[in-house]
């Protein structure tokens, strides 16, 4: 799916009742510094709503036991509400099957799941594995760490001074050696929307697999893995309005047969003797040890609570407030805004001119308004650009145009006092 928001009209806006949804969040009714908080650093972790808040103190005050082999009351109804959640996160991404739904830690560990997975199987001496230039560190060290390991090479997938890949080179980095493709989605940093059915759709002509990083997408627009056909996807729960320590990781069942387990320990054998090993079925075998199983209820309850919205109704919404939020800065002058992909998420990467990212940022702060400023895990990136950094105001489904404005204010006070 791609989102060109050129040429659209503020009218979701009139339909779009963020009002009711804010009263979700209690942490937005607070103030800092004596001044309504303004939270716009949703890229790094979403607030909670209280339909999810309220479902983990449930579990937690109420029916905490842990999963799988208790026969008591307990661990019945966790273990009932845990194989549920693995069946709402199927529906939601469009799996075939809840089995190919993998609870992990978050989205950093379901890739180095998979590296390490994948890599001891499929990747010997001189084999190749493809990247973007614009990938988050989760999706860059666990690929460098195998190819040490195995000897085995990074390629890396430039992308144009506006944010867009380079999908031509693209198709020319495939050699016989290629064994894997492991793309973002959307750039946590940019926010450009890659055209990954395209991409997958030129790996798998060249019989490659394809990872998809979604932790910067499942919460902005639909994924549906059927469709894009992808052979691996991860995503964190706490960027989608879940709990923290809580992730997934997708993999089409041809391929989670063939991998070996990332782990060891409970949950995830068969028979154990000091001989030999067997190991669990689908899912089980890549889930080793006590899972965090509250905080896949709380997924749950976060995805239940998205779909009650509506992805389509998200997405319009944040779409038409980043064309605001994008204009308005514009307008203001003397702002540098990184990443304008004509398909694009509601991040917003920019410095002030002639003011380091840090005393904007703390001066923001002081005003209520709480962005993230560095590199924000995506260095080379910055290296692109010759930058230490930016300031990175990420949207999300709960803000406002008027906190659009307070931040142009914001920006309008950076300017005043360091001009």
């Amino acid at each position: 799916m791609q989102i060109n928001f050129a040429g659209t009209n503020l009218s979701i806006m009139n339909e779009y009742d963020v009002k009711k949804i804010r009263a979700d969040f209690p942490v937005l009714e607070q103030k800092v510094y004596n001044k309504p908080l303004i939270y716009l650093d949703n890229a790094a972790t979403t607030q909670k709503p209280i339909q999810v808040i309220e479902v983990v103190n449930r579990y937690h005050s109420k029916l905490n036991s842990n999963i799988h082999r208790g026969v008591h009351f307990l661990s019945d109804q966790t273990t009932n509400a845990y194989e549920n959640a693995r069946e709402t996160v199927c529906k939601f991404i469009n799996a075939s099957k809840k089995e190919e739904i993998i609870f992990t830690s978050g989205s950093t560990g379901s890739i180095n799941l998979l590296a390490f997975s994948f890599g001891e199987q499929f990747i010997r001496k001189n084999d190749e594995i493809l990247i973007t230039e614009m990938e988050h560190h989760a999706n860059i060290v666990p690929w460098q760490m195998l190819c040490e390991r195995k000897n085995a090479k990074l390629k890396v997938i430039p992308f144009h001074d506006d944010g867009v890949l380079d999908i031509e080179r693209y198709k020319k980095l495939f050699t016989d050696k290629t064994k894997i493709v492991s793309l973002i989605y959307i750039s946590n940093t940019l926010g450009s929307i890659n055209p990954i059915k395209e991409m997958i759709r030129i790996a798998h002509d060249r019989n490659v697999p394809v990872m998809i990083d979604a932790a910067q997408s499942v919460q902005h627009i639909k994924i549906d893995v059927h469709q894009l056909d992808c052979d691996f996807l991860v995503f964190s729960g706490h960027k989608i309005y879940g709990p923290t320590g809580i992730g997934v990781f997708y993999g089409k069942e041809k391929w989670l047969d063939k991998l070996p387990p990332y782990q060891g320990g409970g949950d995830m054998v068969d028979i154990v003797t000091f001989e030999k090993t067997t190991y669990n079925e689908l899912p089980f075998k890549f889930e080793a040890g006590t899972t965090n199983y509250i905080g896949a209820i709380g997924m749950a309850a976060a995805l239940e609570y998205i779909s009650g919205i509506g992805l389509k109704k998200i997405t319009a919404y944040e779409t038409e407030l980043l064309e605001y939020a994008t204009k308005t800065i514009d307008d203001l002058g003397g702002v540098t805004i990184y990443g304008r992909s004509p398909h694009k998420a509601s991040i917003l990467s920019f410095l002030i001119n002639g003011v380091h990212m840090l005393d904007s940022g703390m001066i923001f702060d002081k005003m209520g308004v709480a962005v993230r400023i560095g590199t924000h895990c995506a260095q080379p990136v910055m290296q692109h650009f010759h930058i230490d950094g930016t300031l990175r105001a990420s949207i999300s489904l709960y803000n406002t145009k008027e906190e659009i404005d307070y931040l142009c204010k914001a920006i309008e006070q950076v300017k005043t006092m360091f001009a």
